[in-house]
């Protein structure tokens, strides 16, 4: 008898844990599929945010959360096609952003540059003739040849102009030849004329002794 009651007492135990063992698991279940519910909801939301562009985030911050979203591999078709949407226009807004500041970027070059004087080829020669030393002066020919399209353009020297009849000094290059000023701390010539190319870089110049 006594052994019966026993075994009634350890069945008992053992309903009871496995019971309590089956609602346990249940609950913890349930617990789960409720935060996996809620990120699924909450990766809805922020996603559409993105798409819609009802959101306060930066670009930076928007991308950051797209990614964040497509790593929890949430499994969700619906999830899936706002990343994909999320992204693109994320993607869209950066390089609009990026284009935007390039564009800001030239724009305040340009207006720097007209608000700079520009220094005429005649005034560089003066500039470069004055020069108190050898290092200033060579600061300056570097400044000059930005207006060549090369070191190399070819510079044509008149000597004697009468009628139809020109004669040349032997030719020289734009480099050259502000050298020559540098060296002779004098300038003895004019502009005569002036060849360009597209790009406003002089490609020939020719000179006329004063």
């Amino acid at each position: 008898m006594k052994l019966q009651i026993k075994n009634l007492f350890i069945i008992t135990m053992l309903f009871f844990v496995t019971i309590g063992g089956t609602t346990s698991c249940g609950s913890k279940k349930k617990m789960a599929k409720k935060e996996y519910e809620a990120k699924v909801e909450q990766a809805k939301k922020d996603l559409n945010a993105i798409i819609s562009g009802d959101t306060q985030w930066t670009l930076d911050e928007q991308k950051a959360r797209v990614e964040e979203i497509d790593k929890m591999d949430l499994q969700n078709p619906d999830i899936e096609e706002l990343i994909v949407k999320a992204k693109d226009v994320v993607n869209r807004e950066i390089a609009e952003a990026e284009r935007l500041a390039e564009e800001e970027r030239l724009r305040q070059i340009e207006e720097q540059n007209i608000m700079k004087p520009k220094t005429s080829l005649e005034d560089f020669f003066t500039i470069i003739a004055a020069a108190p030393d050898a290092e200033t002066a060579n600061e300056k020919i570097a400044e000059a040849l930005q207006l060549f399209a090369s070191p190399d353009v070819p510079v044509l020297i008149i000597v004697y102009h009468v009628g139809d009849i020109i004669d040349y000094d032997a030719p020289t290059t734009a480099e050259k030849y502000l050298n020559y000023i540098k060296d002779q701390k004098k300038v003895s010539v004019s502009v005569k004329n002036i060849k360009y190319d597209s790009n406003d870089k002089i490609t020939e110049l020719e000179l006329i002794k004063k």
